[in-house]
C-alpha cells in the first residue's frame, strides 16, 4: 500500500514538473527568437555545442544545458553541484554520458534501449546520483568520448569552485602535477614524451552490468592483472587553472610533433620498404586494382597517400593516369620516390629548362604531411579522381593513418571518386592451444619444460601479440568485428566498440571440449566492383590465406575457456568454460580506440562464456595498448 502511495505522489509529481516545464520550454523558444531578432538570427556554424543525447546544436553551454533540463531531463548543474564535481570530475560527466548514450543505454538507470528514440522516451530524472559518482571515478572518461567536443572546454570556466585556481605557475610544478610528461629545455627526442603507455596500463576500469546483455558481476579490472609499480597520478591533479593548460596542451602539441617525426622517421629505413614490396599479396592486390580496371584509371587524376618508394604511383603511372600526386611525409623517402620517378622516366618535369627533358611523366612527388598539404601544392578541392593508399596497420588501425587518408577524400576526392581500397573489415575467432607457445615448452628434446610455456601464455594475456595464427589452430569460427565504407564512413568512426558471438567449431563433430586461449584479429580490405569493375579483388591478412607483413594481431585470455557444442553433457553445477561445463558460445564486446599516445591503439576485450544449458558467465575485461 506504501508503495501504490509513493507510485502515485512521483506521478503527480511529474505531472506538475511536465507542465512547468512546458511553460519553461514556451519562455524559453520566446526569449531564443528575441535574442536572434537582435543578432540578426545565428549561422549553423556558430551552433557549435552539441546536445548529449539529441542532434540539437548551440551556441553556448547555457542554452544546450537549459535543453538537457527541459528536455531530457539532465540537470548537468544540479548533478555537479549535488555530487561536488571539480572539472574534472564534470569532464568525466559528459564522457559518460555521451558514452552511455551512444550505446542507447540510460545515463541514470543502465537501461538498454533498442534505439536512438526508445532512448529519448526512456530518459527520466535521476533517482540517486551517488550510484553515477562511483562510475565516475573510472579514469576512462578522462579519455574524449567525442572527438573535438568543444562542451568539453567550455561549461565551467566562470563557477565558483573554480576561482580559486591559482593564476599563476612555474615549471617545476607542471611537472610535478602532471606526472607523465617530462618536460627539458633541451627539446631532444626523449625528453618531451606523454607516457601513455605507463597511464594506459596503470588506469582502472570497470565492467559495467548488461554489457552483452549478459548477466553479470561488476569487476574492476587492473590491466589484465599486472602490477607496473606505483601508479601515475590521474589528470585530476592536473593544473586546473587556464594558463596552465595551455601550457600542458602545447607539451602535448610538441610529443605529437615528435611522435610523428619518429613515425615518418623510421619509415625512412629501406628495410620496411623491402618487406612491404615483397609481401606479394599486399603489393599484388593494390597492382591488379590499378592496372586491370583500364576504364577506371585511363586519364585520370590520381593522389597516392603515404607513397613511400612510389610502388603505387608508378602502378597508376603505368595504368594510364593523367597526373598522379604523390605525397610522402618522409623527407628521404620523398627524395628516393622522385628519383625512381625520374629513372623510369615518369617524373612530371614543370618547365621544359627544368629537370630531365626525358622525363615527361605524370608523377610528382611532395614531400608534407596530407594534412599540410595545402601549403606546398595548390590542388583544386574535390578535383582528384581516385585516392589510393596503403594506410593499414596491424589491427587494421594501428598508426592511425586512416584518418590522414579520409582528410584527403573529404578535402580534395570529387564527388562519386573512386577509394582504393574502398571497403575494410575487421574480423575475430577464437584459437587453441596449437596457437600459443605451449606445445613448444612441452617437449624440448625429451625434457617437459611447460612450466615455462604457462608462465610465456599468463605475460602473453598482458600484451597483445602480432604473430601467425595457422587456421589449423582456431577453435571457433569466424566472426565480423566491424566493417568501414571507406568512401562514406566519418572519422570519428575509426574509434568503436563492438560485439561478435563465436561458436565453437568442431570439423569432425565428436563434440569433446577443447580450450580457447584467446582471440585472434585480422582485416581484409577490398577493391570492389563499385570502382574496380572490370577486376575486383581482395587483400586479405586471414589465417585461411598466405601469410602477409601484417600478420594477425592475437588477445591472449588471462584463463583459457573450454568450448564445445552445444551437445555436450554438462555438469549442471560446474562453472562455465571449465572442462566439465563447456561454453557452446563466447560472446565479446570489443572497442578498438585511438590511445592517448599518438598514433598508438588501444583495444579492450570483454568475454562471457554462454553453456549449453544456457547459463553465462563473464570474466574481468582486459586492456591492451597497441604500441
Amino acid at each position: 500500500m506504501a508503495k501504490n502511495l509513493m507510485e502515485i505522489e512521483e506521478t503527480n509529481r511529474l505531472t506538475h514538473e511536465e507542465e512547468e516545464e512546458d511553460d519553461d520550454e514556451d519562455f524559453k523558444e520566446a526569449w531564443t527568437e528575441d535574442e536572434n531578432e537582435e543578432d540578426g538570427g545565428e549561422n549553423d556554424d556558430d551552433l557549435e555545442f552539441l546536445c548529449l543525447f539529441c542532434d540539437s546544436k548551440y551556441s553556448s553551454c547555457d542554452a544546450l544545458f537549459d535543453h538537457c533540463r527541459l528536455t531530457h531531463f539532465f540537470d548537468f548543474n544540479g548533478i555537479r553541484k549535488e555530487l561536488g564535481l571539480d572539472f574534472y570530475g564534470s569532464f568525466k560527466l559528459v564522457n559518460y554520458v555521451r558514452s552511455q548514450g551512444a550505446d542507447n543505454r540510460c545515463w541514470s538507470c543502465g537501461v538498454h534501449c533498442q534505439s536512438k528514440q526508445d532512448l529519448q522516451s526512456h530518459l527520466h530524472q535521476s533517482f540517486d546520483t551517488k550510484d553515477v559518482k562511483l562510475l565516475l571515478d573510472n579514469d576512462k572518461y578522462l579519455n574524449p568520448f567525442m572527438q573535438e567536443d568543444s562542451l568539453l572546454y567550455s561549461f565551467g570556466g566562470d563557477e565558483e569552485d573554480e576561482d580559486d585556481c591559482n593564476t599563476s605557475f612555474d615549471k617545476e610544478e607542471i611537472v610535478k602535477d602532471f606526472g607523465n610528461v617530462c618536460i627539458d629545455d633541451d627539446d631532444t627526442g626523449e625528453d618531451i614524451e606523454l607516457n601513455a603507455e605507463t597511464y594506459n596500463k596503470d588506469r582502472k576500469m570497470e565492467v559495467s552490468n548488461g554489457h552483452l546483455s549478459l548477466v553479470c558481476s561488476s569487476k574492476g579490472i587492473t590491466d589484465n592483472g599486472s602490477d607496473h609499480g606505483q601508479s601515475v597520478r590521474s589528470l585530476e591533479s592536473l593544473p586546473k587553472d587556464k594558463q596552465s593548460r595551455v601550457y600542458v596542451a602545447d607539451v602535448v602539441g610538441k610529443d605529437i610533433k615528435k611522435v610523428n617525426d619518429g613515425y615518418f622517421g623510421s619509415y625512412s629505413s629501406f628495410g620496411i620498404h623491402r618487406d612491404m614490396i615483397s609481401d606479394k599479396i599486399r603489393t599484388d592486390a593494390y597492382r591488379q586494382a590499378l592496372l586491370k580496371n583500364p576504364s577506371l584509371l585511363n586519364g585520370a587524376v590520381v593522389m597516392d597517400v603515404g607513397c613511400g618508394t612510389g610502388i603505387l604511383s608508378l602502378f597508376a603511372a603505368q595504368a594510364g593516369a593523367s597526373r598522379v600526386i604523390s605525397i610522402e611525409a618522409s623527407e628521404k623517402m620523398a627524395a628516393v620516390a622522385t628519383q625512381i620517378a625520374k629513372d623510369n622516366g615518369l617524373w612530371q618535369t614543370k618547365t621544359d629548362g627544368e629537370g630531365d627533358k626525358n622525363c615527361t611523366g605524370v608523377i610528382e612527388v611532395v614531400h608534407t604531411m596530407v594534412e599540410n598539404l595545402d601549403k606546398s601544392i595548390q590542388i583544386q578541392p574535390c578535383s582528384v579522381d581516385i585516392l589510393v593508399s596503403e594506410w593499414m596497420g596491424y589491427c587494421l588501425l594501428y598508426e592511425s593513418m586512416l584518418s590522414s587518408v579520409l582528410y584527403a577524400r573529404d578535402r580534395w576526392l570529387k564527388p562519386g571518386g573512386a577509394m582504393l581500397p574502398d571497403t575494410a573489415t575487421i574480423f575475430v575467432a577464437g584459437f587453441g592451444k596449437g596457437g600459443t607457445s605451449l606445445p613448444f615448452w612441452e617437449n624440448v628434446y625429451g625434457f617437459n619444460m611447460s612450466s615455462i610455456g604457462k608462465e610465456v601464455v599468463e605475460d602473453a594475456a598482458k600484451f597483445p601479440v602480432i604473430d601467425i595464427i595457422n587456421h589449423h589452430d582456431l577453435v571457433t569460427n569466424a566472426a565480423v568485428l566491424q566493417s568501414f565504407d571507406l568512401a562514406t564512413m566519418k572519422p570519428d568512426e575509426v574509434d568503436f566498440t563492438a560485439t561478435a558471438e563465436l561458436e565453437a567449431k568442431f570439423d569432425n563433430m565428436d563434440h569433446k571440449a577443447t580450450s580457447c586461449f584467446g582471440v585472434v584479429l585480422w582485416f581484409d580490405t577490398g577493391f570492389t566492383s563499385r570502382f574496380c569493375k572490370e577486376t575486383p579483388t581482395i587483400l586479405s591478412t586471414s589465417p585461411y590465406t598466405p601469410k602477409t607483413h601484417w600478420s594477425q594481431t592475437i588477445l591472449t585470455f588471462r584463463e583459457a575457456v573450454s568450448v564445445a557444442s552445444s551437445k555436450f553433457a554438462a555438469e549442471g553445477s560446474a562453472d562455465v568454460g571449465t572442462d566439465a561445463c563447456p561454453a557452446s558460445k563466447i560472446l565479446l564486446r570489443i572497442s578498438i580506440a585511438r590511445a592517448t599516445q599518438h598514433r598508438c591503439i588501444d583495444i579492450s576485450l570483454e568475454t562471457a562464456g554462454v553453456g549449453p544449458n544456457g547459463r553465462k558467465r563473464c570474466w574481468p575485461a582486459q586492456i591492451f595498448n597497441l604500441t
